[in-house]
């Protein structure tokens, strides 16, 4: 799979408006302290475990968030309608 930079941006539209003060501290801290971007999309696919800091409900939802978007793609992709368009 590609990574999905897009994943928490995605995630934030989606979960932002309902969590707590405290999430959002999480949230923000996972998002700003890692280094690389990279790790936080490793960890939410499960590619690499996550450090203990990082363990939390927010990276929790994260995961669970990646997991179904991976679904959803998987039931869009591949869009081979053109295929059977009669030709012109």
């Amino acid at each position: 799979a590609h990574p999905d930079p897009s994943l928490s941006s995605l995630f934030a539209k989606e979960n932002l408006a309902r969590m707590s003060e405290e999430q959002l501290n999480r949230y923000d801290r996972l998002i700003n302290e890692p280094s690389n971007d990279w790790d936080i999309y490793y960890w939410a696919t499960e590619a690499k475990p996550t450090p203990a800091e990082f363990e939390t409900d927010v990276m929790a939802m994260l995961r669970e968030f990646a997991k179904n978007r991976n679904r959803e793609q998987r039931l869009r992709q591949p869009d081979l309608e053109y295929l059977f368009e009669p030709p012109r």
